[in-house]
This record gives structure tokens, sequence and C-alpha cells, in this order.
């Protein structure tokens, strides 16, 4: 191991995880459910639209392909660092990454989150997951997660170049009069209450992005294309508020108001899952198509290269500063970049407080 990557002696990708074929989606759905006392027959409906799909999320094989990035990179800028993969939800499980990383000798590894704002379903809910999985391993590795990258240059660079191609291929007689709309996933409002330190950081962390993207995109064009955020897989009971609007509803309102054309940019997610390709390719484009609304869709930084090099960045920064030294913290837009260790309450639980690894509560 190089003296760049010390005190870390593995990096540990840290995900949500999904169904690999049919027989796997309602017991992944009960995992992603558990507590709330949903019955099977509803987690059936819900997961009806993974069928489209032959039973399988694209999550894993992106992770596996971001995982074979991730080592490349780090290989070839002589960083000979382990890099390990644990999912709260499905297989490979945290507890079993965690395992093999005490049986291989791990004694301390920095994790990066494959969420890249601050809320409870973005962060803290993978920390109390890390704390359930580490509460009965005996001399499991310490972790330190990196922090969170929404505004780092390889994210919102490769968010910059994908919403540019979009455009592109929008029709020449409609493309000046689109509408950029930047999508990720809704949150309960109270979630977003709470979300960061002081609150509201998961709002206020997307529309840095949408502003910097904005900014980017009038600076290549010459042309200021107006903006919204909006959000998709809203869930739960009609009775609790979430952020809103629907991507769908917005399409409709953009159509009733003579917009003739639209790019939908994904802003909240990092690469091409299930959200991405049924709420936004299957579900949003048919409600343009219905509309006779021209709508392309931006792609996500996936393992675009510069996305990929932020993880090197992201550790060697972070490493810098577990050694006293001064650290260069990338980051464009108007947010400063964020917190290494999450303060008490950050992202708080709604339902009550739980252990949670990598931060100071």
């Amino acid at each position: 191991m190089v003296s760049g990557a010390a005190p870390y002696d593995a990096l540990l990708l840290v995900s949500f995880g999904g169904p690999e074929k049919p027989e796997d989606v309602v017991p992944f759905l009960r995992n992603v459910t558990a507590g709330k006392n949903i019955p099977d027959e509803r987690l059936v409906e819900v997961g009806a639209h993974y069928a489209q799909f032959g039973g399988r999320s694209p999550i894993n094989d992106q992770n596996r392909d971001f995982l074979a990035a991730i080592r490349e990179d780090l290989a070839s800028n002589g960083i000979d660092l382990p890099v390990y993969w644990g999912n709260r939800n499905w297989d490979p499980y945290l507890v079993d990454a965690l395992g093999k990383m005490k049986a291989d000798g791990i004694t301390r590894a920095a994790a990066l989150f494959t969420s890249a704002y601050s809320s409870y379903s973005g962060c803290r809910q993978y920390r109390e997951d890390l704390a359930e999985a580490v509460s009965d391993l005996e001399g499991a590795p310490r972790l330190d997660k990196l922090r969170a990258y929404f505004n780092h240059p390889g994210f919102v660079e490769s968010n910059v170049d994908a919403t540019l191609a979009a455009l592109a291929d929008l029709p020449d007689d409609v493309r000046r009069e689109a509408h950029l709309v930047f999508v990720t996933h809704s949150i309960p409002e109270a979630m977003n209450e709470r979300s960061g330190p002081v609150g509201r950081a998961y709002v206020h962390q997307h529309r840095a992005v949408m502003d910097e993207i904005g900014d980017r995109v009038r600076e290549e064009t010459g042309h200021r294309y107006p903006s919204a955020l909006v959000y998709c897989s809203r869930s739960g009971p009609p009775s609790v508020p979430w952020l809103e609007p629907d991507v769908n509803d917005h399409l409709t309102t953009l159509h009733n108001s003579g917009v003739p054309a639209a790019v939908l940019v994904p802003i909240g997610f990092v690469s091409d899952h299930m959200e991405v390709i049924y709420d936004l390719d299957t579900e949003a484009k048919a409600t343009a198509a219905e509309l006779g609304m021209a709508c392309e869709r931006a792609a996500t930084a996936g393992v675009d290269p510069r996305f990929v090099a932020m993880v090197r960045d992201l550790l060697l920064e972070r490493a810098a500063a577990e050694r006293g030294e001064d650290v260069d913290r990338k980051v464009v837009g108007a947010v400063p970049a964020t917190w290494d260790v999450c303060a008490p309450g950050c992202c708080a639980n709604l339902r009550g407080p739980r252990p949670a690894l990598c931060g100071s509560d």
C-alpha cells in the first residue's frame, strides 16, 4: 500500500442492492421494507415492474462495473488497495463483506456510499446498517465514511456532458425551447427537513447541482435553458407529504404551457438502476410520448472516468486529513465541501435514534 492511502488498508463500496432473478424480488422488497408491516400481497404489486426487466435490477451489475473501474483506476495510479463491496438489502450483504475484510486482515477502511447527497435514506440509514453489521463481528475493521460528493467536479462534470449530449439528441426544431428537468428520488418532507446537520440539506444540495449544471450548459451553448427540480419514486401512504412535483406531473405542466421538449437529468442517481430505467425511461418517457413532447434522458455518471477518479480523490483527501495534513477538497458550485464526520443528529432517523457508525453520535 502506498503512503497516500494510509491509514486505510481497504476501500468498501456500500450500496443498496437489488434482485438478480424473479424469485429474489419479494424477498428483496421484504428487506427494503423491514419493520413497516407491509404484506407480501402489496410487495408483489410493488415489484411488478421488475417483471418488465426479467425480474432483475441492473444495480448489482452496475456496481460490479464500478468496482472494476475503481480497482483499475487505483492500480494505475500506484495505489495498491483492495476494494470490497457490500449491500444493505441484497447479496453481497454488508455483514458478509465485513466478515471477509476481517478474515483478510483489514483493520481500517474508507467507505464510499453510492448516494451523493445528505439524507436519512441516503446516508444515516447506511451508517445504521453498518453499525448493525459490525455489532456481532468481533474485531471488525474500523470504517470511515467518505464525504458526500454531489458537488465534486467528477460527478458534476460527467452530468454536464451527459446533459449536453441529451440536448444534442433532441430534434433541431425544438431544442432551443426545451426545458431541463432535473430528477431525484422523492423523500418525505419531514426527512428533508432533518437532512444534514441543520436541516433541508437534501433539497439544498440538489438545487446547487442543478444550478451548476445549468450554468455550465449555458456557457457551452450560449443559451439559458429553463430548469426545475422534480421527483420520482414516491411511496408510502398518501397522508404523508413527500417532496413534489412528480416528474410526470411536471411534464404535463410543461406541455400545457406550450413547452415542446424536455431533457430528463437524473442528478439524484449515480447509475442507471431501477428508478432510472423504470421511472424515467419507461414511465416518464411514456408520459412525454402521450403528450407529444420530445424527450431525451441524460446518462448517469456510471463509470465515466471522471466519476471513477473522484473516488480516488475522496479517498486520498480523507487519508491526508486523518494524517493531519492540509487537504485540497475539490468542489464546484456555491456549496462548500461537506463534513468528514457526521454531527450528532445529522440526517436524523424519524422513527427514533439507532446506533450508527461514521459519526460523532
